[in-house]
């Protein structure tokens, strides 16, 4: 795949949660089903660093893992992806998050066993302030301290005239009692470009939605662009004060690797988004690198 533009000078910080995914080998219907499992680098932050990467953005990630032979694997992945590791911490006091992930080609069934990816506790100004853009992930603003450390940072992005993104990857296993409302509230006032799934909005809303109800409740929502990812049907989107639109997703010639295809779509839009293209090119790329995911069973960089 080549990158949306030979040399972006454009530059994304990333600051979340990098652990190791335990994915089934096989498709299963949910992770009561038994299974063989293969470790790999994982974390939706990550992974959409990693493409961005890939797709020739320059990109730096801030994480923490723990001071285990599993946080030594992903920091050496990541450089293997032709990312530095030079911003992720190393936490004695912590293990290694993983996550338990049981493939499916509709939604994958997944436990998230946390620890160190919560510890994000600083992010250097320097950093900030050469980014165009700050993008996170609702996952790692679920727990404290990473929370209002990536907070602080987007509010200082924010008041620098830095674009901020937010995949709102909404899941109440993650969040326990909190509901997200609030910190959800506290993003949406930094004008972010948003991506949510039909799925994440339903779990964080609690009920099941109509894609008519989706786009309507998200119509209350000022905030510069929204992208509601629909999977296999497609994805609508709308600008600040625009009017829905909607592109089909494209077919894929085989279904290998559902996994990631989200953070494979956004890494797309965010990686033409920055080099301004037209915002339907940015989606149409953005589908074009997520059927590629689909397409293929490893990571697209690797």
């Amino acid at each position: 795949m080549e990158s949306i533009n030979n040399i972006s000078q454009k530059k994304a910080l990333v600051i979340g949660e990098l652990l190791a995914d335990i994915i089934s080998e096989e498709n299963i219907p949910s992770l009561a089903s038994p299974s063989a499992f293969k470790i790999s680098q994982g974390g939706s932050a990550a992974n959409f660093c990693c493409n961005l990467k890939w797709l020739g953005i320059p990109a730096d990630l801030v994480a923490t893992v723990g001071h285990d032979n599993l946080g030594l694997f992903l920091k050496d992945e990541l450089e293997t992806a032709g990312l530095s590791n030079r911003y992720v911490l190393r936490s004695p006091k912590h293990q290694t998050t993983i996550v338990l992930v049981g493939k499916n080609p509709e939604t994958p069934d997944f436990i998230a066993y946390r620890s160190a990816d919560a510890y994000i506790t600083k992010i250097e100004d320097q950093l900030i302030e050469s980014a165009d853009l700050l993008h996170t992930t609702a996952f790692s603003l679920s727990l404290s301290p990473a929370r209002e450390t990536i907070l602080a940072a987007f509010s200082k992005a924010n008041l620098l005239h830095k674009e901020v993104s937010i995949d709102w990857n909404f899941a109440p296993s993650v969040w326990g009692d909190n509901d997200g409302q609030a910190v959800f509230e506290k993003i949406c006032q930094l004008n972010p470009l948003l991506k949510i799934s039909v799925d994440d909005l339903e779990r964080f809303r609690g009920k099941s939605l109509s894609m008519e109800e989706s786009r309507e409740w998200l119509d209350q929502l000022d905030i510069k662009l929204i992208c509601l990812t629909c999977g296999k049907d497609g994805v609508w989107y709308k600008e600040q004060s625009g009017q829905w639109q909607y592109q089909p997703a494209l077919p894929a010639a085989a279904i290998k690797g559902v996994t990631g295809a989200g953070d494979a779509f956004w890494s797309g839009f965010i990686a033409a988004y920055l080099q301004h293209k037209p915002l339907e090119k940015c989606i149409s790329y953005a589908l074009e690198i997520a059927r590629k995911k689909i397409e293929t069973p490893e990571p697209l960089y690797k």
